[in-house]
């Protein structure tokens, strides 16, 4: 396990690479919740995932289709999750 991913929990690196996959999720949401920066999230997602898994990831990351990069969403989009998602606070899911 590298350095990046040994201070987290596994249910902590769940969500980290569920927020990675998500499109809606830029990398400044996971940088707030986990202070991990998009080098580090493609580090966890590289050590975590299969290769073909990480691959399928980075091209889709890297691709016009993805928002995970505020500098590239449309400026309409001004949230980090869809309005039916439950509050996040703490990075507790609250009412689990």
């Amino acid at each position: 396990m590298s350095t990046t991913t040994q201070n987290f929990t596994e249910r902590e690196l769940d969500r980290i690479i569920e927020m990675a996959w998500e499109d809606r999720t830029p990398f400044e949401a996971i940088l707030f919740q986990f202070n991990l920066t998009e080098k580090d999230v493609i580090t966890v997602m590289r050590s975590q995932l299969k290769t073909s898994s990480f691959k399928r990831w980075r091209k889709r990351v890297n691709s016009g289709v993805s928002q995970k990069h505020l500098k590239k969403r449309n400026p309409d989009i001004t949230r980090f999750k869809c309005s039916r998602q439950k509050a996040i606070s703490g990075n507790r899911i609250s009412k689990r």
